[in-house]
């Protein structure tokens, strides 16, 4: 299969996790980022549970952390950033009340109505949004809030190219607008929807895996798929640099019914 329309989820998975680990986040985002999104959420206290889904190693789980009461448990499918998390939280003297646990989202363990608040970044896509919105629902209290990144087009209409990249990466990338139709039909009140800034791609994603990328080949000279894996997140960098006006991340958060 060629680099050109290979996705991601087909790298070995032992690679995708060292490659990612030494990056403070595993997807675009931003600490200014992650706060703009706090702010939309109401009645947090100290004794309020959150939950963050495909937390990785727990970059924007310390800023919601540090700007947001109540006890967060961290929940990745990869113990090698379950690992990092922990070692993380108690780097920021998180530990008393952050936790990271390895975990599906596909099988929470949590009691229906326990959450006030579910958190995902850049990590929702590996369920899907509808059935994570769905699914994911009954754990959260009656006036509790979902707050989720996810990818979107901007335009009714984009290039081919991009078109196909993305429908073969992730087919239920949508519009904004039929993004917060789903929330609804979902059972939640859409509270607010915010597109993340192009820096949240460039400066805090695609710029640290430079030196990354190298380091990473240098470790696996000769390693088709490690070379591979490197190709295929250039290529991505570059198809964001060309056709970034038609499609980023989008922050949607809801609250349940």
């Amino acid at each position: 299969m060629s680099n050109d329309n290979k996705s991601i989820h087909e790298f070995d998975v032992n690679l995708i996790c060292e490659y990612f680990s030494g990056m403070e986040r595993q997807g675009p985002g931003s600490p200014e980022v992650t706060i703009d999104a706090i702010g939309f959420i109401d009645n947090l206290t100290d004794d309020s549970r959150i939950a963050d889904l495909g937390c990785g190693t727990g970059g924007q789980t310390m800023i919601l952390a540090q700007h947001a009461p109540g006890v967060i448990t961290g929940i990745d499918l990869f113990p090698a950033f379950i690992d990092l998390f922990n070692a993380n939280a108690a780097k920021h003297n998180l530990q008393n009340r952050v936790k990271g646990i390895v975990g599906s989202m596909c099988a929470l363990s949590f009691q229906d109505e326990e959450l006030d608040l579910i958190w995902s970044e850049g990590a929702i896509y590996n369920i899907g949004f509808e059935r994570g919105l769905n699914e994911w629902r009954r754990f959260l209290k009656k006036g509790g809030y979902i707050a989720v990144t996810e990818a979107s087009w901007f335009t009714e209409e984009h290039p081919e190219e991009i078109e196909r990249f993305w429908v073969e990466a992730y087919p239920e990338i949508d519009t904004i607008p039929n993004k917060v139709a789903q929330m609804q039909k979902s059972g939640y009140i859409p509270v607010a929807t915010f597109i993340l800034p192009e820096n949240c791609w460039t400066d805090h994603f695609y710029a640290p895996q430079v030196a990354a990328q190298e380091a990473f080949l240098n470790k696996y000279p000769g390693n088709k798929t490690a070379e591979e894996l490197v190709s295929y997140q250039r290529q991505e960098a570059n198809l964001y640099d060309k056709y970034k006006a038609y499609y980023g991340y989008v922050f949607y958060i809801g609250k349940k019914i």
